[in-house]
């Protein structure tokens, strides 16, 4: 008891000398963004889980007979996607609301006739701002895709549905490298198209109606056809059942081999390309690089862009909370009217629409290969803060 007694004394202790640390109007700032801030999360997250999920859970207890219960559950384990779109918004209308605020009282024209300018004025917005953008890069990267995964689960073991009944389809992987001649010589060129793998089904660990095209022999083809197939990892190799396999020589000659199991050497590269969630929000960063790199390897250029964009965004979603913080903070300092406020209310949010038309348009461009995947992603981050940095020294002039 009396170490508990001692704990509580510690940290108390602790906690008012690191808040004595920050300047008195840091925390005076602080205190006016924090509470619209937490008023915004919950409005946003509201309404965003009402039109997202809320109406499709309903739909699904009445018309399938969900589980109150687990809906309740998949509500719940939904809800961490949606505060990270929440986010970026909620500091928005935080720094619109405790600004315009501390404007429309005459506190931020008490402050600038004692000297204080208006970039020390939005410190404290900038990094909450910082803080929000770590958080939301946080939940994004290791919490939603964990989350999402065990509510897609839930809803499915609930409503009958196998969890692995669909775990892939059409799956299509390519093999590049060297050619062997008819006397075994690896050819010069590490880049020959070498083997062509389909699949219609990727089940239970197991491929189903299995296509392979072999052309590492230069003078021969050799097509494999098979009901399924599965993955040895002890011996890395896949192994093929009922199937059949057709071997044609350039003189003309075919021969055919049918087999109740065949075994053949590739590699595991299609069955972990099955294994990639097919919406690159159910990834973390980790994840979301080495289906690019499976991409690339396959030889599947337009879904590899594609990922590589995706990549990019999984940072500049968090770095919209710095955007929106901006933008909110050079608006609310303005010492204009309440019409004039209003009226900058109006603007941000056609901003807000207008930042995330940009940033779709310019990702659709990244995927298919007009600008860089880095400049696709990121060119509407750099574009909102060089906007916000000249609205910022407009403001400094009124």
């Amino acid at each position: 008891m009396n170490f508990q007694i001692m704990f509580l004394k510690i940290t108390s202790i602790s906690t008012r000398k690191l808040t004595n640390n920050i300047p008195l109007i840091d925390r005076w700032l602080l205190g006016q963004l924090l509470p619209p801030m937490l008023f915004a999360i919950g409005a946003f997250t509201a309404v965003s889980l009402s039109v997202g999920i809320m109406f499709d859970l309903v739909r699904k207890i009445v018309e399938f007979g969900l589980p109150f219960q687990v809906a309740l559950k998949v509500l719940i384990l939904k809800l961490p996607g949606f505060l990270v779109l929440s986010f970026p918004m909620s500091m928005l209308l935080a720094t619109l609301l405790a600004y315009g605020k501390l404007s429309s009282n005459s506190e931020l024209l008490a402050l600038k006739s004692l000297g204080v300018a208006n970039r020390r004025i939005i410190f404290p917005a900038v990094l909450l701002s910082i803080f929000m953008t770590l958080l939301t890069f946080t939940f994004n990267d290791s919490l939603v895709p964990m989350s999402n995964r065990v509510a897609e689960n839930t809803m499915r073991t609930s409503l009958g549905k196998a969890i692995s009944s669909e775990e892939g389809k059409h799956i299509m992987f390519s093999r590049y490298g060297s050619q062997l001649d008819k006397s075994n010589k690896v050819s010069d060129s590490n880049e020959n198209l070498t083997h062509i793998f389909y699949a219609k089904y990727f089940r239970n660990n197991f491929m189903e109606e299995v296509t392979l095209i072999d052309f590492s022999r230069i003078g021969m083809e050799q097509i494999l056809k098979a009901e399924k197939g599965e993955f040895d990892q002890n011996k890395n190799l896949w192994i093929f059942y009922d199937g059949r396999l057709t071997i044609t020589q350039d003189s003309g000659d075919i021969s055919f081999i049918n087999f109740n199991e065949y075994k053949y050497p590739l590699g595991e590269g299609p069955r972990e390309l099955a294994k990639v969630p097919s919406d690159a929000n159910d990834m973390t960063v980790r994840q979301a690089i080495k289906a690019e790199s499976l991409y690339r390897q396959a030889g599947n250029n337009k879904e590899a862009r594609r990922m590589r964009v995706r990549i990019q965004e999984k940072f500049t979603l968090p770095a919209a909370c710095i955007v929106f913080g901006l933008i909110g903070s050079s608006f609310g300092v303005r010492s204009i009217s309440r019409s004039s406020k209003s009226q900058g209310f109006g603007l941000s949010v056609l901003m807000i629409f207008g930042y995330y038309l940009l940033s779709f348009f310019s990702s659709s461009l990244g995927v298919k290969g007009i600008f860089n995947p880095v400049l696709a992603a990121w060119a509407p981050v750099f574009l909102s803060i060089n906007l916000s940095m000249f609205l910022l020294s407009k403001a400094s002039k009124i």
